[in-house]
């Protein structure tokens, strides 16, 4: 419920952009991100910002080109992205605030119940996942189906 107390808890009016994670959040979020790898130059770029830039895209849904001059550049960006979510870092990060925001509502750190609708059991009848991807590519047009390739010679 909206009070008054609650609105001040969850007012973003005086970050920079409303996206920006507060000192508590970092706080969270700061711990569940790897260190740099051994060997090599230090790193230059400040953790929080790529965070700060990766959740700017994400809450403005922005092109990476489109990424305001004040955060890291979008290569940057671009590249702690595509590293967290090849090394499992990003689904990490999730699944930890997801238990957290479970457990400060007083539930199951991890969910009793799940809704199906009848969409979803349509698509898993046809096989789910992979007939989707399969329904979404282009179609492989080879010589031995056609016909005329064959019947030519």
């Amino acid at each position: 419920m909206w009070t008054i107390e609650n609105r001040a808890r969850y007012d973003r009016g005086k970050l920079r952009y409303p996206s920006d994670l507060t000192d508590e959040e970092w706080a969270l979020v700061e711990p569940l991100i790897p260190p740099g790898k051994q060997g090599g130059g230090k790193r230059t770029v400040v953790l929080r910002e790529v965070v700060n830039g990766l959740m700017y895209i994400l809450s403005t849904g922005c092109q990476w080109r489109a990424v305001p001059k004040d955060l890291p550049p979008r290569s940057t960006l671009f590249g702690y992205f595509d590293l967290w979510n090849w090394d499992g870092t990003l689904g990490r990060i999730h699944a930890e605030l997801y238990v957290r925001c479970r457990e400060a509502m007083g539930r199951e750190a991890s969910p009793t119940a799940a809704i199906i609708d009848s969409q979803s059991v349509k698509s898993a009848e046809k096989g789910g996942v992979a007939s989707t991807r399969a329904a979404m590519m282009r179609a492989r047009r080879s010589r031995a189906g056609s016909g005329i390739s064959l019947s030519t010679q």
